[in-house]
């Protein structure tokens, strides 16, 4: 609780400045209840007969968030309407209320808008129009890529005007001497992944979501994925981006190379802001050769030291050919087998603690092979591995990957589901995972997985439907957890709206006020998916 009161105290201390030193009004018709939920059903709060303009507020989750829409925001009318069917044409202005449904709600079904507006723009040209005229008007906007984030940042908490990049797909150029590949925002990670193969390359970034999710929607939420361990983060593998700003400048910086060491590298400011800054248009990506030498590895472990070790030993023994170290527990393996359509248990013995994926990539496949096997004989040895069995072709590889990958959609199959997305030291990771469960008891399941490789820990409660005795359980107790032990609250989904007002469990206040003061300088009018990243207040502009 002392924690919690520390962290309640920066936020009234700092909220003044963090307002660009704007009188705060703390009255209740200003300033609702600041309490975040994991979503399970929508309120809308409206006057008169529920168009756009009579929204007052949207309270999400059984805890009752209430968030304000920004009365300085305009709403749409007929006239708005024609600019941009001038502009885009009349096809790619949707008004189709089916249509509008999918776009106004996120993949996990938690958050929904009520947006009246849908904007398919094909160039960099038509963004830079429609972002020059919304913000003339003062027509907040939200950018939209695959929608498979899940922190609601990519759709609408009122009725922004949603702005969807998929239409901009163009592979524009590949240098196969230097890897270095250049596109647009709306091109899908698989067909990406599939367009490299061909050429003898990967993408660096590999996630679950790859069939539908778009690489500007990656960059913008600085997406991690399974090999993180390997590649690093976007922030490494983007070389250059182009960025259309609120007031519809286009700001490029899509350069190709890897080192230009002039001034600031802005590019920076826009790789995991969550389309807050600006609307990523095209990317310049390296990618790294293909090798023709991968050996994945499906092993158990009696316990979590188990599991810590087995890293450190991966590391210390495959070193440079490893490429990715991913674990579930037996909560997670559990949920996978009893409701993933297809899923099979690669160990036919009975259920382990813990499960681990070790990947390594190679360029000669029977080094690599030799390699990875003397350590797997080694650590069976040691006691470090209880079962496990090496792959033998694709199939059987894609198959292990399949229960890893598959763990989010059996979650949801399951039931109701509190997500959480924390970077911690990994020797305190699971930690986490057990005291939820001495707290929760028989009301709900824990379960933990993740990528281990990088201290990211993806914290599950699972239970047949949401509670709000539950939830009071979990928040903020697993945000105060984290702070304290000086990990991150998010890893890599982001904050959107979920966790906007929870940045400063991670961020020192004189962090999130200079990140304000740079949100203010790009987009003034603050029409830039408002409501999230920042804290609410600030993020809107009140």
């Amino acid at each position: 609780m002392m924690e919690k009161w520390r962290i309640t105290q920066r936020l009234l201390r700092h909220s003044s400045k963090l307002l660009f030193d704007r009188p705060l009004n703390r009255s209740a018709s200003h300033i609702s209840a600041f309490r975040f939920a994991s979503v399970h059903r929508e309120t809308f709060v409206e006057t008169g007969l529920g168009s756009a303009s009579s929204i007052k507020y949207r309270r999400f989750g059984s805890a009752a968030t209430e968030i304000q829409r920004n009365t300085s925001f305009s709403t749409l009318n007929v006239d708005d309407i024609s600019y941009f069917k001038e502009i885009l044409g009349e096809k790619n202005v949707i008004q189709d209320k089916d249509v509008l449904l999918n776009a106004n709600t996120d993949w996990m079904r938690k958050y929904k808008g009520s947006s009246k507006l849908l904007l398919q723009p094909k160039t960099t040209n038509e963004v830079s129009q429609i972002l020059k005229y919304c913000n003339s008007r003062r027509l907040a906007v939200v950018p939209q890529g695959g929608n498979t984030g899940l922190v609601g940042g990519s759709v609408p908490v009122f009725d922004e005007v949603i702005i969807n990049v998929g239409s901009m797909n163009n592979i524009m150029a590949f240098d196969k001497v230097s890897g270095t590949l250049v596109c647009e925002a709306g091109c899908i990670l698989e067909n990406l992944v599939s367009f490299l193969d061909d050429q003898g390359f990967i993408m660096p970034l590999d996630l679950g979501a790859k069939g539908s999710c778009q690489i500007g929607g990656n960059v913008s939420t600085n997406a991690g994925g399974l090999r993180l361990v390997r590649y690093g983060s976007l922030h490494g593998s983007v070389l250059g981006l182009e960025v259309v700003l609120a007031n519809g400048d286009v700001l490029d910086m899509l350069g190709t190379l890897r080192k230009d060491n002039t001034g600031y590298d802005l590019k920076h400011l826009f790789i995991g802001s969550e389309g807050s800054l600006g609307i990523v248009t095209k990317v310049s990506i390296l990618t790294p050769l293909k090798l023709s030498s991968v050996n994945l590895a499906f092993l158990a472990c009696k316990d979590y030291f188990s599991c810590q070790k087995l890293l450190l030993e991966a590391k210390s023994k495959l070193g440079e050919i490893l490429s990715a170290f991913e674990f579930l527990d037996n909560q997670a393996m559990d949920l996978v087998l009893n409701h993933l359509e297809g899923a099979r248990n690669p160990l036919h013995s009975s259920m382990h603690n813990f499960y681990v994926l070790i990947e390594t990539t190679g360029s000669n496949e029977s080094y690599d092979r030799e390699k990875i096997e003397a350590f797997l004989l080694r650590s069976m040895e040691d006691g470090l591995i209880s079962d496990g069995v090496l792959a033998q072709d694709i199939n059987q590889a894609s198959s292990f990957w399949r229960i890893r990958e598959g763990v989010p959609e059996a979650l949801m199959k399951a039931g109701a589901v509190y997500k959480y997305d924390l970077s911690l030291p990994v020797e305190k990771m699971y930690d986490l995972v057990e005291e939820m469960r001495l707290r929760l008891g028989q009301t709900a399941k824990v379960i933990g997985y993740g990528h281990l490789g990088d201290g990211n820990l993806h914290l599950n409660i699972s239970a047949p439907q949401y509670n709000d005795a539950i939830f009071a359980q979990i928040e903020p107790y697993v945000y105060e957890w984290t702070s304290k032990h000086r990990g991150s609250i998010s890893a890599e989904h982001g904050l959107g709206l979920m966790k906007a007002n929870k940045i400063f469990y991670s961020k020192s206040p004189e962090s999130v006020q200079v990140m304000g003061s740079i949100k203010k300088l790009l987009d003034p009018n603050g029409i830039l998916n408002p409501y999230k990243v920042l804290p609410y207040l600030l993020s809107s502009y009140h």
